[in-house]
């Protein structure tokens, strides 16, 4: 299960459920890590578990979903239900996302225009696990590049090539201009490229650290002398970013474990802020995070592009890589098969690039002859 990708673990726990035969199934963020394929075909199985007579309950930040396949929704806020509708095409998008947030947004993207400037980061031939061609491709100063595909397709991986956590086996990474090697994500750091990775529990943080701790735990070397920290320029640190990126918390010391998805991923945020970082890369980077904490996350996002930054986002979700980019690169089975400006990088175009060659396409789901109790998916 371990060398699985986290879209796969996904699916194994979604099986993993029908197999139990419940009569009601909870559904919580199930999309957050499935490609367009995958999440179709889930929406399939929970229409003929509908059709069963099975209760579903659907928990989801993805305003699409709620429309597509709930009959009622119930908004919760803040650990307090806020209303609940009768879904469909009478429910208004624009009320749903205020009670959501408890404010209204007319743009959940808020894509802005820019300056480019010079090649930031040049990537030439790089070759490694998980891609079966090289990849060469570029960005500029103040850049924000969308990665899209399918899971699978490569694009956690060649991030981690690109950022020094698995080894290349061939190529080459200039930044600014100067040829660099990374043998560790440390000398990427120290060069100026940093990753927030797909798996934000697992790889992002230290659940059981502190805020501050998460926060300072990549620049905390500028605050040592002879080896001894300097606790209060770590808790300056702290409070500074918790301020200036509005981190819901009580205060430094508390655990990043309690925080939400949003704001853990601010804290990831303000550790690369604390560095001098020129290239962020950005592996699904709201994944998993509500309508309000995305549009803060995108503001994060364009101050950093506007600031000469160069910001690559990898994303399964396609409005998402199409709102917030400025082109896209679309990957599929391990190779870049395209490279889209903003104005091209329409939906047909980009899922015709990132479809494999061949689509595997389920059939209805039925009774298992060996299993009566077991549900079974056939292809």
């Amino acid at each position: 299960m371990k060398n699985l990708s986290i879209g796969q673990r996904q699916m194994i726990e979604i099986g993993k459920a029908l197999m139990r035969d419940a009569r009601v199934i909870a559904f919580d963020e199930p999309t957050s890590s499935l490609s367009s394929r995958e999440t179709t075909q889930l929406f399939r199985i929970i229409r003929a578990l509908r059709a069963e007579g099975r209760a579903i309950i659907y928990v989801t930040h993805r305003m699409d979903e709620v429309y597509e396949l709930c009959d009622r929704v119930t908004v919760f806020r803040d650990g307090r239900r806020i209303d609940t509708f009768d879904a469909g095409a009478g429910l208004d998008r624009d009320r749903l996302i205020s009670c959501m947030v408890g404010r209204s947004i007319a743009d959940v993207y808020g894509y802005r225009t820019r300056e480019l400037g010079d090649v930031q980061l040049d990537v030439k031939g790089v070759m490694g696990p998980g891609l079966r061609e090289p990849a060469t491709f570029s960005a500029r100063k103040g850049e924000i590049v969308g990665f899209f595909g399918l899971v699978g397709a490569g694009r956690s991986e060649l991030m981690k090539l690109i950022y020094g956590a698995v080894k290349p086996t061939a190529g080459e990474i200039t930044l600014k201009g100067k040829p660099v090697r990374f043998a560790t994500p440390r000398d990427a750091v120290r060069a100026g490229v940093a990753l927030c990775p797909e798996d934000r529990k697992q790889e992002g943080i230290v659940s059981i650290a502190s805020v501050s701790d998460n926060l300072n735990i990549s620049c905390r070397r500028h605050f040592s002398r002879f080896n001894v920290l300097n606790g209060r320029k770590e808790a300056q640190t702290a409070k500074e970013f918790i301020g200036k990126l509005a981190i819901k918390t009580r205060n430094g010391e508390t655990p990043i474990g309690t925080l939400s998805g949003g704001n853990q991923q601010k804290v990831i945020l303000s550790r690369w802020l604390a560095e001098e970082i020129d290239v962020f890369l950005m592996d699904e980077p709201t994944r998993g995070i509500d309508v309000g904490a995305r549009s803060e996350i995108y503001g994060l996002l364009y101050g950093l592009a506007e600031a000469g930054r160069t910001v690559i986002v990898v994303s399964s979700d396609l409005a998402e890589v199409i709102g917030v980019t400025d082109r896209v690169i679309v990957m599929k089975e391990g190779s870049l098969v395209g490279d889209l400006p903003k104005a091209q990088a329409t939906p047909d175009a980009l899922i015709k690039l990132a479809l494999p060659r061949q689509t595997c396409r389920p059939s209805s789901l039925r009774r298992s002859p060996a299993e009566p109790n077991a549900t079974e998916l056939r292809c």
